[in-house]
């Protein structure tokens, strides 16, 4: 069985929605592409690190979309890695709609979502899903996920489709890696998910600290 990794990047008040631009996901929202300020060459390494290894893609609709009118096309150009990359792999799409499946190697994921995810789980070593909030709330809640990567960027916006929306289960996470900042303030946490949900208890009790069996 391989892993599932989620690709999240987000403001201090964990809003993840839009971060790339403004054409990402604007009803309702005027913050679109608010990550492109903040990004810098430590991030750009992190991010890039962070997909090595990864031999399909789990992306919802809207996410999807986008990749598939931008990526096709930037072969040979700056991002040309993650191109190649990208253009190479299985692309797995979360939807309930008919999307357009013209762009190599992508396939539309079956009606009983947690399902699926499994499965393709069960196909690939290294699975990465990228942005795709409302699929991400999904994978949390069924908790179909073995690593999160969250790139946590110094503002606060107040509005916005957030990380961890309702429906979120107890869930605990284990730090994997050192926390590592770039320049400008962004902080990239890795997480593994681990067994048991949070506990609770007393401060100053001897056996604060240890968690519940799920």
């Amino acid at each position: 069985m391989g892993l599932v990794h989620i690709e999240l990047f987000a403001t201090l008040d964990l809003v993840g929605q839009a971060p790339g631009g403004p054409q990402e996901d604007p009803e309702g929202f005027p913050f679109g592409g608010w990550q492109a300020p903040l990004l810098d060459e430590v991030a750009g390494a992190q991010v890039g690190a962070a997909y090595e290894g990864t031999d399909a893609l789990l992306l919802g609709r809207r996410t999807y979309d986008i990749f598939a009118a931008f990526w096709p096309h930037q072969e040979g150009g700056e991002d040309d890695a993650f191109a190649a990359l990208f253009n190479r792999i299985p692309k797995y799409v979360a939807s309930r709609g008919t999307p357009d499946l013209s762009w190599a190697g992508s396939s539309q994921l079956g009606p009983d979502l947690p399902a699926a995810v499994r499965e393709v789980r069960d196909r690939h070593q290294h699975v990465s899903v990228v942005g795709s909030l409302d699929l991400v709330q999904t994978l949390l809640r069924e908790r179909l996920f073995d690593r999160l990567d969250l790139w946590v960027h110094p503002i606060v916006l107040g509005v916005g489709k957030k990380v961890f929306a309702g429906g979120a289960v107890p869930t605990n996470l284990t730090l994997l890696e050192p926390p590592a900042a770039g320049g400008r303030g962004t902080v990239y946490l890795r997480y593994g998910l681990a067994e048991g949900v949070p506990a609770t208890g007393d401060m100053s009790a001897p056996d604060r600290g240890v968690a519940r069996e799920a």
